[in-house]
């Protein structure tokens, strides 16, 4: 699974957001259209299909908790994270503190980066 390219998306007043069909489809099966959706770096979002999120844990899992960088890096990524999922239109509803953090209003630039979407 890659994510490529961009595209630009109103974002309704219920916070809701299409996903491109060409980042639809290059979803592996095993994603079931659900992703967990974070904080990302420089006022993104960053959206992680749940096959991929799985290995993004382990991976956190692994950080030395006796670190601060690490332990900030893990709040920061945990707290924000939520569970969102394709509805029949191929939109997600993103939390309004992750809108806020990312200052989304009408519109959203959706960007393929390679594992996830920003």
């Amino acid at each position: 699974m890659v994510f490529k390219g961009q595209a630009e998306y109103s974002v309704d007043s219920k916070g809701r957001v299409a996903i491109p069909a060409k980042m639809r489809n290059a979803m592996s099966p095993e994603a079931q259209g659900t992703f967990t959706i974070t904080r990302g770096f420089e006022d993104c979002i960053f959206l992680y299909p749940m096959d991929r999120w799985s290995s993004i844990e382990e991976e956190i899992g692994e950080l030395n908790m006796y670190n601060r960088e690490a332990r900030d890096f893990i709040r920061i990524i945990m707290m924000w994270a939520d569970e969102v999922s394709l509805d029949g239109q191929g939109r997600i509803s993103i939390p309004k503190p992750l809108l806020e953090f990312a200052g989304l209003g009408g519109s959203a630039l959706i960007l393929g980066a390679f594992d996830h979407i920003e």
